[in-house]
């Protein structure tokens, strides 16, 4: 499927065996995601993306480094459950960059489409050398006859930085022809900051028709700078409580970025 529009992120909390988990297990966990899933609806997102954000620190997720069965599982099953809920796009991201995990889950419990933070190249993380798996993540959505779960790939991904000097251009040539990537996603350098719009306008030149959505820092102060040099974009930080990504979701605040980006993103 082709992703547009604006999608909510659902930051799931610690888990049991996360270091920062508090210790109500994971009925609190699929709680708190499912009730900031439905405010993300409510407040009028196109689509949803859930992950594990606060299984901090991450594993790797690529070969020999996957994500615990138990984070797979719950993801699972709150897509499963959103998507009984609710009639929108689905994404999966299992980070720090589980795109086989991702897939898995998005063909078992019918998600949409996956986010893939590493899909082609390598690049120097908090997490160590992440080298990309498009050649295994391609291949073994194809085996699970799931071509319709769209692979979205980070482009010069945030909190890290390629091992060799890289270009936009050559980033995101090499996610979209080499990698074959059904969109790419641009982000500023850290989680919530925004992104810079040349980058956007390189990224799009380059990106051979697929969708380009802003990954990170849109808010309604820019949305009128940035929407209109991309197809969608995936929001969390700034829909949260005052702005806080470990507060829960603020409808007020979805509203009005769902009001500031109303037909302002680029036409498909």
């Amino acid at each position: 499927m082709r992703v547009s529009g604006l999608i909510g992120v659902v930051h799931l909390q610690p888990m049991p065996g996360d270091p920062g988990h508090g210790g109500r297990g994971f009925g609190a966990v699929e709680e708190r995601a499912l009730s900031d899933a439905e405010a993300l609806v409510t407040g009028g997102v196109d689509g949803l993306l859930i992950e594990n954000f606060g299984s901090v620190p991450f594993a790797k997720g690529t070969e020999g480094e996957r994500l615990p069965p138990h984070q797979v599982a719950i993801v699972a099953l709150l897509v499963r459950e959103c998507r009984k809920r609710f009639d929108v796009p689905i994404g999966v991201n299992c980070l720090r960059n589980d795109a086989m995990s991702a897939l898995g889950v998005a063909a078992a419990a019918g998600g949409d489409f996956v986010r893939v933070n590493v899909h082609t190249g390598a690049y120097v993380t908090d997490q160590g050398l992440i080298e990309g798996e498009a050649h295994k993540t391609l291949r073994y959505r194809q085996s699970l006859g799931a071509a319709d779960v769209a692979i979205l790939a980070d482009v010069l991904v945030k909190h890290a930085v390629p091992l060799a000097p890289l270009s936009p251009e050559s980033a995101t040539r090499d996610s979209v022809v080499r990698g074959l990537a059904d969109g790419v996603i641009v982000t500023g350098e850290a989680t919530g900051a925004a992104v810079d719009p040349e980058l956007l306008r390189r990224v799009r030149g380059a990106a051979d028709g697929r969708p380009v959505l802003i990954g990170s820092g849109l808010t309604p102060d820019n949305a009128s700078l940035l929407a209109p040099l991309a197809d969608g974009a995936i929001v969390g930080t700034s829909l949260k409580r005052d702005g806080d990504v470990s507060n829960p979701v603020d409808v007020a605040r979805v509203r009005a970025l769902v009001d500031a980006v109303a037909r302002r993103f680029a036409a498909p």
